[in-house]
C-alpha cells in the first residue's frame, strides 16, 4: 500500500475485502495525494444491493478516517463507459496510485474526440452559467465577484482538459490557454486568483472573463473540424 493514500484509505480497503471477497479485482487512489478526503476507485468483478447495503453501512466510518465514498464499478463497466466519461475517468487513468490488486487500466485510453465532445458540453454549459449569473446578480458587485470566485476552479479544470487535446497539459495553465486557445494569459491568471474582496471592478473582470469564455467554446466547437 502506498504511504501517501495508506492513512485515509486503510479502513476503506479492509471493509471492500470483507465485503468482496475475492471479487475486489483493484483498489486504487486518485487525484491529488493532498485531497481531502481522499477520493478512491474500487474495480470489482460483482456488484450486488447487499454489496451496496454493506457499504452504505461503513460509508459514515470512512468519511471520518478521511475517505470520501469509493467509486464502485465493474471492470466492464469502467472500461465500456470511457466514452460517457471521457474527463473524469480520464483524469483517473491519468491520476492513479495502486492501493491492491493489478493495474486496472492497462491498455485503457480516452479518445481525443470524447475529451473535444465533453470539453465543448462544459464550456458552453459555463458560458451559460456566467450569463445566468450576472443577471441573476442584478449587476451587484459584490454578488459578481462571488460569481467569478466561485466559478473560477471550474475555469481552470476546463482549460487544463483542453490543454490534453495538444498535449499543453504540461505548460502552465495561463501559458497554455492564450498559445492554444488565443484567450490571454493574463485574464486567466486573474480569474483564477480572484477572491470576492480582492476583485476592483468585477463588472469589467466578468465581462472580459464571459468573453474568453466564449472563446474557450468556439475554439473546443471547431477543434474536430481544424
Amino acid at each position: 500500500m502506498d504511504s501517501s493514500h495508506g492513512g485515509p484509505l486503510a479502513a476503506t480497503l479492509h471493509d471492500l475485502q470483507q465485503i468482496f471477497g475475492d471479487r475486489l479485482q483493484a483498489f486504487v487512489a486518485h487525484g491529488r495525494p493532498e485531497a481531502s478526503p481522499a477520493p478512491s476507485l474500487a474495480l470489482v468483478r460483482s456488484l450486488t444491493a447487499d454489496d451496496l447495503a454493506a457499504c452504505a453501512a461503513r460509508a459514515s466510518a470512512w468519511r471520518r478516517a478521511g475517505s470520501a465514498t469509493p467509486l464502485i464499478v465493474s471492470r466492464d463497466e469502467f472500461a465500456g463507459s470511457l466514452d460517457a466519461f471521457p474527463i473524469e475517468y480520464g483524469e483517473i487513468i491519468a491520476r492513479h496510485v495502486i492501493i491492491a490488486g493489478t493495474d486496472p487500466f492497462a491498455g485503457a485510453a480516452v479518445s481525443s474526440a470524447d475529451v473535444r465532445r465533453a470539453c465543448e458540453l462544459a464550456a458552453k454549459s459555463h458560458l451559460i452559467h456566467l450569463r445566468e449569473g450576472y443577471l441573476e446578480s442584478r449587476g451587484d458587485a459584490r454578488a459578481v465577484a462571488q460569481l467569478i470566485s466561485a466559478s473560477a476552479p471550474a475555469f481552470g479544470a476546463l482549460l487544463r482538459n483542453i490543454a490534453r487535446l495538444e498535449d499543453h497539459h504540461g505548460d502552465d495553465l495561463a501559458t497554455a490557454a492564450e498559445t492554444q486557445i488565443g484567450v490571454p494569459g493574463a485574464l486567466v491568471r486573474e480569474v483564477l486568483a480572484a477572491s470576492d474582496s480582492a476583485i476592483a471592478e468585477p463588472t469589467a473582470l466578468l465581462a472580459r472573463y464571459i468573453a474568453a469564455t466564449e472563446r474557450v467554446w468556439e475554439y473546443v466547437d471547431s477543434w474536430g473540424r481544424r
